[in-house]
């Protein structure tokens, strides 16, 4: 019999609870990054077990947004595969299988304890102050004749994981190293549910089995599950995968976990904020990886080149530098063509902002718009704020024209209005109109920032702006005389 080669899978598993955590989005591309780089499998399967806390049109909008970061799966979901179903509720019969098979061998046994008893018993365990609460093996004493009659009468039960006294759990990360856990710790972790719905133990240790996974990377928040998994799969007898624990996110200024009262913590409010997907996964790398070097910018094919879990920090938190992001954000705008920014914006905009400008404007124009602002946007939605003159007229408090004139504001403006109103619309353009600009202020005895800050608050109805006579030449010259000329008329009614 020929041996199959050895390949490596990753996996990710998310949950239909709720939106995508950026932090789960660093998962994802470690997953990925590693399964490319082995020449291996990257797997997604959904785990909506948790039927409580199932949200309805999560899962699609999670598996859109890993897709919209650009990193695809191979197998699973929407994408199939020879080890499916990979969502979770189409596979009830297998845990149950893997359950029973459980309890013949001694692993696990069922209990009939109601709720209320649970209930009670966890709270007599809080009152002495007990680290943690844990059931009392009761239903384990039970004799198998009342397991049998119980369950002829159709007696409510789960299944639990009957943890073994005084043992000392060990297995290897290969972020965090060798590590122990003594099984005193652990409770006796219910792992198939009364309504027939296994708990995230039994599932994620069968699924991973049966679905040929070799390596689990994953929050560190989830070690001290990895006990109880590990004694899962020895009690089933099979070969422990290769476990590695990421460090979680947090603020930089922060000790715990990062929050949503920060700011934006799901991965697809990013997007919306208008971050590119290349420079967000950019970013991701450096949570917890480090390179060795001091180059920031890297391709998801140079990161995965150069991926190892070896460089994977052992620690339980890193910071998430939105400063930082936001700089890389800005370098990755910058880097495209005013054409290819056009289509990033487009495309974010029908998505995120209801098309704006762009869906009624002429492309070229908005092209050379972008070209005028790119240097200045660190996100894509910067474009509303820094272009909106381009497009609508704005509105111009009279007190800002006002504040940078010795003279009367509206004499500047009105020269301005009676020297373009002399150039030839052939010859409108930032070289002919700084030309005439600086010979009429010359004459009238003007500075060049009283008269230049006057005549750029009239037209944009901002104070800092792109080059003056570039937004001028791009504007056109029935704009211009049409802003200066009203704000002149509006200070003679």
């Amino acid at each position: 019999m020929v041996k199959k080669p050895f390949v490596v899978k990753t996996r990710i598993a998310p949950s239909p609870t709720g939106d995508f955590h950026i932090g789960q989005m660093r998962t994802v591309l470690y997953n990925y990054a590693y399964a490319k780089k082995m020449g291996g499998v990257f797997l997604l399967r959904i785990e909506d077990t948790d039927r409580t806390r199932y949200v309805l049109g999560v899962e699609d909008r999670i598996m859109d947004t890993i897709m919209d970061f650009g990193l695809p799966w191979d197998e699973g979901v929407r994408v199939g595969g020879e080890y499916g179903p990979y969502t979770q509720s189409q596979r009830l019969d297998i845990y149950k299988k893997y359950a029973l098979e459980l309890v013949e061998k001694g692993f696990a046994y069922y209990c009939f304890c109601s709720k209320e008893r649970i209930d009670e018993l966890r709270k007599a365990q809080q009152e002495v102050h007990m680290p943690t609460t844990k059931y009392d093996k009761r239903c384990l004493t039970l004799s198998e004749e009342q397991v049998t009659k119980n369950l002829a009468q159709g007696v409510p039960y789960v299944i639990r994981l009957n943890v073994p006294k005084d043992q000392v759990i060990k297995f290897r990360d290969e972020i965090i190293g060798d590590l122990e856990f003594p099984s005193r710790d652990l409770d006796d972790q219910v792992l198939l549910k009364s309504d027939g719905f296994p708990t995230y133990h039994l599932a994620v240790v069968v699924d991973d089995y049966l679905m040929k996974v070799t390596h689990i990377l994953r929050g560190v928040d989830w070690l001290p599950s990895t006990p109880k998994h590990v004694l899962l799969y020895k009690a089933f007898g099979w070969d422990l995968p290769i476990f590695a624990h990421l460090p979680n996110l947090k603020e930089v200024d922060e000790r715990k976990k990062m929050s949503k009262r920060r700011g934006s913590a799901f991965a697809f409010e990013f997007l919306k904020e208008g971050y590119l997907s290349e420079a967000l996964v950019n970013f991701l790398m450096f949570l917890g990886w480090n390179p060795g070097g001091d180059k920031e910018i890297y391709s998801l094919e140079e990161f995965t080149a150069e991926f190892s879990l070896e460089r994977v920090q052992k620690t339980d938190l890193v910071s998430l530098d939105r400063d930082k992001l936001l700089w890389m954000n800005g370098h990755y705008i910058r880097q495209l063509s005013d054409a290819d920014l056009y289509d990033k914006i487009s495309s974010w905009a029908k998505k995120w902002a209801g098309d704006l400008y762009i869906g009624n404007s002429d492309r070229d124009y908005i092209i050379k718009v972008l070209s005028l602002i790119k240097d200045r946007m660190k996100l894509l939605s910067d474009f509303i704020e820094l272009s909106s003159y381009f497009f609508t007229t704005p509105q111009v408090e009279i007190s800002m024209v006002s504040s940078y004139s010795r003279a009367n504001w509206s004499k500047i403006l009105g020269g301005f209005s009676k020297i373009f109103t002399g150039v030839d619309i052939k010859g409108w353009n930032k070289e002919t109109l700084e030309k005439v600009s600086h010979n009429f202020i010359e004459e009238e005895k003007y500075t060049n920032k009283e008269a230049f800050m006057t005549l750029r608050v009239a037209v944009t109805g901002s104070q800092a702006t792109p080059p003056l006579f570039d937004v001028i030449e791009l504007l056109g010259k029935d704009i211009v005389l049409s802003r200066i000329n009203t704000l002149v008329m509006q200070n003679s009614i």
